[in-house]
């Protein structure tokens, strides 16, 4: 969770650079990271998924399968890094132009795409890395890669952005270059980490290609589901934006202040998805059932009580809007600081239904997950956001609103898919 919260408050500084540019140049760049976060979802649910099985592998202390798990998430998250990349560089006014319809923000955000997406692929390989050595207790050393990663990321970007140090004033374009830059370092140091580790799923580089064909077919159809999951899901994201968006351009900038601020507290999700991979996953694959099982509700309480803490502390950090950026409009800076506001609100239910689907992911739930997660927001929140922000006058504020409240539904269906405990599974055997 600390390393999360470096990041994000490293990437809070890197928005606000970017904010000095202006409106224009702030949607623009955020425009261009939504589809960052469907590629980073989408490579991180094969590296998830190879995480399950590898941390049970280590609960049954087979050295060989860790190695071969490993294998398999490495190439598959990087063959849709590729994809993704690929993508970016061919068509990057027309899938900017899906988010937001202003000219002037598809021509800037394509500016940084074209450049940022190639940073996808050293991404997604220091991602596989990290992920399998917080899979088996290790955070500390990635903690610290990502730390100096993003520093680094803000050096370049205060040099390249704003033209310091004798380096030219790139400004969008030197945030990408900054963004790629700091990414091949990170990717260069994890290598280097693990050629000189003995971690046990540490694999020659001859061997890339070796799968076992039966573990191959079983840790991609718990793979599948989620890939499937997080591009609907981050999809899903990225449509709900522009819903929201189709109110102006000054919407999808206050919308993107408030995410960059919040993901200052939603670091206690990916603290607990680290926790409850490793407190279940491993006494899962050592076959301890019942330590699985107690830690897993225990784990839910305690998600719930941090909860309401964060949730306190992100509504009263909602003040300091207009103390962070200067060049954005009050306009921008008076929504964006309702949406912080309503999200505080809604905290403890975030938390509810995001620690049920880290426990049924632990135990290799995946289809569980797309039910509750993907499904219904496709079926349920999707829909009503659409229908309220194209079809009727009211403002955005109270579309937010009935957007989010639809996750009390949705909490519902996660109690119930929790208390069914299919999630308390032996994936070894």
């Amino acid at each position: 969770m600390l390393q999360a919260l470096v990041v994000n408050s490293v990437t809070l500084v890197d928005n606000l650079m970017i904010g000095e540019l202006g409106d224009l140049a702030l949607s623009g760049v955020s425009s261009s990271n939504r589809y960052y976060l469907i590629a980073n979802f989408c490579g991180n649910a094969i590296i998830a998924a190879g995480v399950i099985f590898l941390s049970q592998y280590y609960g049954a202390e087979d050295e060989g399968k860790m190695k071969e798990c490993f294998r398999i998430l490495l190439i598959f998250s990087l063959m849709t890094a590729v994809f993704f990349t690929i993508l970016a560089r061919i068509f990057p006014e027309r899938i900017l132009r899906f988010i937001i319809d202003d000219d002037d923000v598809v021509s800037v955000g394509a500016q940084y795409l074209r450049i940022c997406c190639i940073s996808y692929v050293p991404t997604i390989l220091s991602m596989s890395i990290a992920g399998s050595m917080r899979a088996l207790g290790k955070p500390r050393v990635p903690m610290m890669i990502s730390i100096f990663s993003v520093i680094l990321n803000v050096l370049f970007d205060y040099a390249l952005i704003f033209g310091h140090f004798g380096l030219p004033a790139l400004e969008v374009s030197g945030a990408a270059l900054a963004t790629l830059l700091a990414r091949i370092i990170e990717m260069t140091i994890y290598l280097l980490v693990l050629k000189q580790s003995d971690l046990p799923f540490k694999t020659a580089v001859k061997d890339l290609f070796s799968f076992d064909r039966g573990l191959t077919k079983r840790l991609l159809s718990k793979a599948v589901p989620l890939l499937f999951n997080e591009f609907l899901y981050t999809f899903g994201t990225t449509f709900l934006l522009k819903c929201y968006s189709s109110r102006g351009v000054t919407v999808n900038t206050a919308y993107t202040m408030s995410m960059t601020f919040a993901d200052l507290f939603f670091v206690l999700f990916s603290g607990m998805a680290t926790a409850t991979s490793v407190l279940i996953g491993i006494p899962l694959g050592a076959g301890e059932m019942e330590k699985a099982r107690d830690n897993g509700y225990k784990l839910f309480v305690f998600s719930l009580l941090l909860s309401v803490l964060f949730g306190s502390l992100m509504f009263s950090a909602s003040y300091l809007f207009p103390l962070l950026y200067r060049n954005v409009s009050e306009e921008a800076l008076a929504l964006a600081e309702n949406f912080m506001k309503i999200m505080a609100f809604f905290f403890v239910v975030y938390m509810f239904n995001t620690q049920t689907y880290f426990t049924l992911r632990a135990g290799g739930q995946t289809r569980a997950t797309m039910v509750m997660d993907s499904f219904f927001m496709w079926l349920v929140n999707i829909p009503v956001v659409y229908f309220f922000a194209y079809h009727t006058a009211i403002p955005v504020i109270f579309v937010y609103v009935i957007g989010q409240s639809t996750d009390f539904i949705k909490g519902f269906l996660s109690w119930h898919l929790l208390r069914r405990e299919k999630w308390v599974a032996n994936l070894t055997v």
